[in-house]
């Protein structure tokens, strides 16, 4: 964070972008990522990642094609929730100097709408990003990317609702605030469904709980989409969690080793 602060600095553009190191743009990319900026009101703008490297058994991919959907229907109502590091711009008047820990990608969106500008999603400015090739891998990374994430959402304000307009608080709580509390939503749905089946009810509930967790170990066995599908969900939830963990119990680094197979 400190590097890309002294960069900007170092910088006399009206219009500054970022990109991953790992990122390759499209050609047009930049132009298509910039034009929003003609409109004044726009403070902050995203493009899409599309993830390469089919070969293994990460599932990122098809998320990420779901994000990519979610990113354009609120930028569309009104501003994104969340960007991502491979290829973003943001007006000098807008950038911020946040905690070192705290990423881009996460802080800006919400805090540049806080300051009364949009943050909006540009799809026809693509970058290409390799794939972490395994879930497991997938899911460590994940869980790197949590512990980092976690401070925004504790003590960087994303959950103050103060500054949001009513929609985009409905939207950062829905598909923020209650996305990173589904390892807890979940062991409570478990724990209620636990209760209801000693009565005698809910057995639908337990068995559809119970085949998820089995078809996630057979994913690691056995190379079928809809069972490595399974196995994702539940190791990139679990790894919510995790990040968490890692960051009340360790604190966060403000750097990172690159996933294996991501360069």
């Amino acid at each position: 964070m400190r590097a890309q602060d002294a960069a900007v600095a170092a910088t006399a553009g009206e219009l500054i972008a970022f990109s991953d190191a790992n990122a390759r743009w499209e050609p047009g990319a930049l132009r298509a990522l910039l034009a929003p900026f003609a409109d004044p009101a726009v403070g902050y703008v995203c493009g899409r990642v599309r993830f390469v490297n089919e070969a293994g058994t990460n599932q990122e991919g098809a998320y990420w094609r779901f994000e990519m959907w979610q990113r354009e229907n609120e930028s569309a109502l009104a501003s994104v929730t969340a960007g991502n590091g491979a290829i973003y711009a943001v007006r000098r008047s807008a950038y911020l100097h946040v905690d070192a820990v705290m990423g881009h990608d996460l802080s800006f969106p919400f805090n540049i709408v806080k300051r009364g500008l949009r943050a909006v999603y540009a799809p026809a400015a693509e970058a290409t990003e390799k794939m972490v090739p395994s879930i497991e891998g997938e899911g460590a990374r994940k869980r790197r990317m949590m512990s980092h994430a976690w401070p925004i959402v504790l003590r960087g304000g994303l959950v103050d609702p103060r500054g949001y307009p009513p929609l985009y608080a409905l939207m950062v709580l829905s598909h923020r605030v209650l996305r990173y509390a589904t390892p807890l939503l979940h062991l409570l749905a478990a724990l209620a469904t636990l209760v209801l089946v000693a009565r005698g009810r809910a057995r639908a509930a337990a068995l559809a709980q119970a085949s998820l967790m089995a078809a996630a170990a057979a994913g690691g066995r056995v190379r079928s989409r809809p069972l490595l599908l399974a196995r994702y969900y539940v190791l990139t939830t679990a790894s919510l969690a995790a990040g968490l963990y890692d960051h009340l119990r360790h604190g966060t680094d403000a750097g990172w080793e690159a996933p294996e197979g991501t360069r």
